[in-house]
């Protein structure tokens, strides 16, 4: 036990560590979101009197928190009656079409994306679903008997695997088989809970889900790979260091032209604060408020929004004015005097995603 263990706990660091390099996308509340239709059919599980199948229908609407775990509501309808209750033909003296309806709460694991890296593009997924369920039973007012003997509600059970293939260039659909046994927890004498396959269902259900358009533009979760992102970061680093003046220099140009003044003016680098943001926002972080505190009170200045050509020509003029009025709020809660903040949207190459601070 103790050796199984150590590689337990070895297997589940490796794959920690695997996917500690990629980074998903936030996610919000009604992201992932999928609905989907299922068919199947089902027997006893201890295989006495298999057939009739029982034949059934169903609903799912689930959401997933992240490439392996999810959860979904699923409620299906039987139209069989083949000894579902222990000792009995079926569900006694039913006469309705739907015999019952289990309507279930339920776990999913993706197998493929726990121990495997996850891509958006993988067309065959392997996973698991487990869960908890309530069962009805129709059309006959004399099923409830002493001591759950006959019962018309039940406790259930669901455990399962999934086979799933998604379809489309997006992989926005999904077609499923999923072997499963719903249990029938409460089959008594009394309602103590028991698994027990003399009243268990064995069955093969197939379906369809739609995955809903997400946030992020797409019908699944967004990753980036943050291993390559501190690369590009690093040899942007290098390629500053390796330039300084000359980057320095383009910087200075730009400005002068974004922040056009009416008298000459000396402007150097002790004359500019670079305020620096990260793609399509314009939140103030702890070393910005650093690099402004260094402004004192009294003094005037002159600010410029940019943005990075990411997204449309509207999109990068409103957030470049976004951070000039950012960064012009909390100047002006210190004391600063801003003459002028506006945004400026594209400008330049080395000027992207700044607010650019003049001092006078």
């Amino acid at each position: 036990m103790k050796k199984f263990l150590i590689a337990l706990s070895m297997l589940a660091m490796g794959i920690t560590s695997t996917q500690a390099q990629v980074a998903y996308e936030k996610a919000k509340p009604f992201d992932n979101v999928y609905l989907g239709a299922e068919a199947g059919i089902a027997g006893p599980l201890n295989f006495k009197h298999f057939a009739p199948l029982n034949t059934a229908l169903g609903l799912k609407v689930g959401k997933l928190f992240s490439p392996v775990y999810g959860v979904n509501f699923e409620g299906l309808a039987f139209l069989g009656d083949n000894r579902w209750q222990t000792g009995s033909l079926g569900f006694s003296n039913s006469h309705t079409v739907v015999r019952a309806i289990n309507l279930g709460l339920n776990g999913t694991i993706n197998f493929t994306n726990l121990f495997g890296e996850y891509t958006p593009n993988r067309r065959f997924e392997v996973g698991a679903e487990f869960g908890i369920g309530y069962w009805i039973t129709y059309g006959d007012k004399h099923i409830i008997q002493t001591d759950n003997l006959g019962d018309d509600t039940e406790l259930t059970a669901k455990t399962g695997f999934t086979f799933a293939y998604n379809l489309g260039k997006d992989r926005a659909w999904q077609l499923y088989a999923e072997p499963a046994i719903i249990w029938n927890l409460t089959h008594g004498p009394g309602d103590a809970i028991q698994f027990g396959k003399q009243a268990a269902q064995l069955g093969l259900f197939v379906g369809v889900n739609y995955k809903f358009k997400t946030s992020n533009g797409t019908h699944n979760f967004k990753i980036w790979n943050v291993g390559d992102l501190n690369d590009e970061i690093n040899s942007l680093r290098n390629q500053l260091n390796a330039k300084p003046k000359e980057v320095v220099k383009e910087v200075i140009k730009e400005v002068i032209k974004e922040v056009p003044t009416t008298k000459t003016q000396t402007i150097s680098v002790e004359n500019l604060v670079f305020v620096t943001f990260q793609q399509a926002k314009y939140l103030l972080t702890a070393p910005n408020k650093k690099a402004l505190d260094s402004i004192k009170a009294g003094r005037h200045v002159q600010i410029v929004g940019t943005a990075s050509p990411e997204g449309s020509k509207e999109f990068n003029d409103r957030l470049s004015q976004n951070r000039a009025n950012v960064v012009a709020e909390y100047l002006k809660g210190r004391g600063v005097i801003v003459d002028e903040a506006t945004g400026q949207g594209v400008q330049g190459v080395t000027s992207n995603r700044l607010a650019v601070v003049y001092v006078k």
